[in-house]
């Protein structure tokens, strides 16, 4: 059974940081897409940032500048370094996964969400 295990949430003043981990264990398939995503609660669900197997990221306009995605193949993990962090960067953050089972067959996961709260 696939496994996402996140790590690194928590609590942290403006302007401090944290780094995210998710790794990923137990598919023999290979990982083609990994992103994380943030959700507050009564809202929905958005990307935050997301990163290829080639290596190419993209990012949230609000995090622009101050959050890097990163990956090591590896060690099937996907990081979120999160820099200069703000009070609206508080959120429940979940990584996601896409196996690539073949050329035309994938398999999305989510992992079980951390908690970063962003206050004084």
């Amino acid at each position: 059974q696939v496994h996402l295990v996140e790590s690194g949430g928590g609590l942290v003043q403006p302007g401090g940081s944290l780094r995210l981990s998710c790794a990923a264990s137990g598919s023999s398939f290979s990982i083609n897409h990994m992103a994380w995503y943030r959700q507050i609660p009564g809202e929905q669900r958005e990307l935050v940032a997301g990163i290829t197997s080639g290596g190419t990221t993209n990012y949230a306009d609000s995090v622009k500048g101050r959050f890097t995605i990163s990956r090591d193949n590896a060690k099937n993990t996907v990081y979120l370094q999160m820099n200069s962090l703000k009070p609206e960067d508080t959120a429940v953050y979940y990584c996601y996964i896409k196996f690539r089972a073949s050329t035309v067959t994938f398999y999305p996961y989510w992992g079980q969400g951390t908690q970063v709260t962003v206050s004084s």
